[in-house]
Parts: C-alpha cells; sequence; structure tokens
C-alpha cells in the first residue's frame, strides 16, 4: 500500500495566512485536492493528513470529505509532545519541532511506502507518476526526491526558498544548499545572501520542492536524528527546528541509504505571497480548460 503524506500544519507567515486551506479551484478546492486527485489516478491507495489537533474540524469538513470520495483519508496530529522517549521539553516552548517532527507524527498510520508533500505546493500529475513507480520497487532505505528545473519554481513577487541539489553520476542525491533568497531578476536567477552578496544560478539547476519518496525504515532514522536533535540544541531549545532534509543529509553522509533524484519538467506553482493567489487560479484555471481537471474535481456527494 502507498501513501500520500501531506504536511498541513504549517502556517504560511509571508503569504499571510493559513494558505493550505485556501479556496483555489472553481468549487473552493484546495491546493493540495489537486495533489490528492493527482496521486489517486497515479496508484496511490490511502492519504495521510499531518494537522494541528485544532484543524480536524475543518480538514474532515472540506478537503478530506471530498478526497475520501476516490481514497482512505486518515489524521496524524503534530503534538509538540510526540518526541522519543527520554526527550525533555521546555515549559516555554509553543510551536512544535519542524518537518522532520510533523512526518515522524504520522509513523503509526503508515506501514508501507509513502510519499511526502507539502500542502500548498502544486507539483503536477508527472510527479506523482514517478514517485508510484518508484515507491513499488523501492527496498530498505532507497529513498527517491523529485528534482525541478530552478527556473520552473520562481515566483515573480519576491524571493523563494529552495534546496539546491548536488546529484552524483548516477543520479543520487549528494547535497542540498538552501538558498533562502532566489529571484529572477531581469532574466538573471540569483540569490542573495545575508550579507547583500549574490550567487547566479542556472535556470536547470535541480532544486528541492519537498516532493518525497520514502520506506518505513526513514520513521526510525528521524526518531534517532531527533534524540540528537535535542542533545545538540538543549542549551536553547526556544526556536529550533528538525527539518526533514535534516535526517536525510544524515543518512546521505552515513551512506545508510540512496536517495534518487528523479528529474522532472512539471511547473510549480504555489502561495508564498499573497499576490501569487490570482495567478494560482488562474494556472488552475488554464489546467482545466485543457481537460487535465474537471470543474468540479471530484464531482457531487
Amino acid at each position: 500500500m502507498k501513501t500520500l503524506l501531506i504536511m498541513a500544519a504549517g502556517m504560511g507567515s509571508r503569504y499571510g495566512g493559513n494558505k493550505q486551506t485556501d479556496g483555489f479551484g472553481p468549487c473552493g478546492e484546495f491546493i493540495m485536492d489537486y495533489s490528492l486527485y493527482d496521486a489517486c489516478r497515479e496508484g496511490f491507495d490511502k492519504a495521510v493528513f499531518v494537522i494541528k489537533k485544532d484543524d480536524l474540524e475543518l480538514f474532515e469538513g472540506t478537503v478530506g470529505k471530498r478526497a475520501s470520495r476516490s481514497i482512505p483519508v486518515e489524521y496524524a496530529f503534530q503534538d509538540i509532545n510526540d518526541v522519543p522517549e527520554g526527550v525533555s521539553i521546555p515549559s516555554d516552548r509553543i510551536k512544535p519541532w519542524g518537518t522532520a517532527h510533523a512526518v515522524y507524527c504520522a509513523r503509526k498510520k503508515i506501514d508501507g511506502p509513502f510519499a511526502v508533500i507539502n500542502a500548498d505546493d502544486f507539483y503536477g500529475r508527472g510527479a506523482f507518476g514517478v514517485l508510484s513507480g518508484f515507491l513499488s520497487n523501492a527496498g530498505r532505505h532507497e529513498y527517491c526526491m523529485i528534482g525541478y528545473e530552478l527556473i520552473n519554481t520562481l515566483t515573480e513577487n519576491g524571493g523563494v526558498s529552495r534546496g539546491v541539489c548536488g546529484v552524483d553520476k548516477n543520479g543520487h542525491l549528494t547535497a542540498i544548499e538552501e538558498h533562502r533568497s532566489i529571484m529572477n531578476e531581469n532574466g538573471v536567477i540569483a540569490n542573495t545572501f545575508e550579507d547583500g552578496s549574490k550567487k547566479v544560478l542556472e535556470p536547470g539547476t535541480i532544486v528541492s520542492m519537498n516532493c518525497w519518496g520514502f520506506v518505513p525504515d526513514f520513521f526510525d532514522t528521524i526518531g534517532n536524528g531527533l534524540k540528537d536533535f535535542f542533545k545538540r540544541n538543549s542549551s536553547d531549545l526556544s526556536k529550533c527546528e528538525y527539518y526533514l532534509l535534516d535526517p536525510v543529509a544524515g543518512e546521505i553522509a552515513e551512506k545508510t541509504a540512496s536517495v534518487k533524484v528523479i528529474p522532472t519538467n512539471e511547473k510549480w506553482f504555489g502561495v508564498t505571497y499573497r499576490q501569487d493567489r490570482d495567478n494560482v487560479k488562474n494556472k488552475i484555471n488554464e489546467l482545466i480548460e485543457k481537460g487535465v481537471y474537471p470543474s468540479d474535481l471530484w464531482g457531487k456527494a
């Protein structure tokens, strides 16, 4: 059984609200509706939403209700207290522990290969097709990442954060370098660093958009990584986060896992900024006009 895990517990600070549950389709569909629709058609058998417990009613009454007509849906809660045994949590910590922790919180809902995506990113059906194919044959500690061309992942409304990937001659991930302010200015794509310096990037540079394929071994990797994370940051746990890339990078460095980078020509779109909203709606309408999606995505109840 292949599961699609959707990380939907975060809020979009630059967007100015909860972009995961903003309606973009003609019938109020969220961006994640389209990911679910594509995953259903590419062989995924179940969906798991990682959400805040307070949002359960919202999800059950909207995207969960819609998608459950076509695929079994379950919910996992990202709970700050859901950590490995022996870990001590400071009383003043309010925010959960990051994207790797979000995946860890779904471990009891998943017993087979699974894909991980963000709720607020549109990935394209082709991405789910290759994910499904890879996961059908993945062995222990064999993971994959869908690699997008940088030019296909930018917004006109400001800088974006992207993971620039290092890939070896066999197509395996060697490293990801986080660039936090990439913009296309007058046809030149560059990242601006905190000190004001810039690095020009080629349009075809492969970047990560948090579109991954894993097997259940990865939950143990995250659990062990969380223990190390708490030890390393024991002097100040007020704001630090354990990102999904961290356990992946750890396994690459220790050579305990392989991560196949699967390039795609799909074009990402999403809502980093409030100004992106109209563009996303227009892109979805264009795909509907081309016949990629029906205007009423899930049909009548």
